[in-house]
């Protein structure tokens, strides 16, 4: 029997439990109900419930918030089996990763730089495409900033502190 996501796992698998990561650093124990395979530099997403609760006239009800996340928010907990949950996966061979990097000019200045993660919606719609140690020097160069939306900061501005005084 085919699930409502595609994949040939019997419908109603009960869900895993996971931790999330929380944008401010917090995790919670989660609810994994399903993962999908999408094209992009970060090829899966995965369907988790957080508890929350609801107000009633009476008290407070428990709830359940669902929301798609990256693998980058989620921890598997040691033991638990997340082999039943729902999976759907593209159609065809498997899509080749993106570059890494896109460079492309500074909306709010001519003459400067910004370097996105490949994924990033602002690198969508043109730009150069490049590898890790092409985004460094084109860090490196006047003028040039790194996306503070995607994870450009995060990743080649530390990495790039590191090589400082080595070379």
């Amino acid at each position: 029997m085919s699930s409502p996501l595609g994949d040939s796992r019997a419908t109603g698998s009960p869900p895993a439990a996971i931790t999330l990561t929380l944008p401010d650093g917090q995790t919670v124990r989660v609810r994994l109900h399903a993962r999908r395979e999408v094209p992009g530099p970060q090829r899966w997403r995965y369907l988790v419930g957080v508890p929350s609760w609801i107000a009633q006239p009476d008290g407070v009800e428990s709830a359940e918030y669902t929301v798609w996340v990256t693998d980058r928010q989620l921890t598997p907990i040691e033991g638990v089996d997340l082999s039943g949950v729902p999976t759907r996966r593209l159609p065809g061979p498997p899509p080749q990763p993106a570059p890494g990097w896109v460079v492309r000019p500074a909306p709010e200045c001519r003459g400067r730089t910004v370097v996105h993660d490949a994924g990033c919606r602002h690198a969508a719609g043109g730009g150069t495409e490049l590898g890790a140690q092409e985004a460094m020097d084109a860090l490196m160069r006047d003028g040039a900033r790194a996306c503070n939306e995607c994870d450009a900061a995060a990743v080649l501005v530390p990495a790039l502190e590191l090589g400082q005084g080595h070379g």
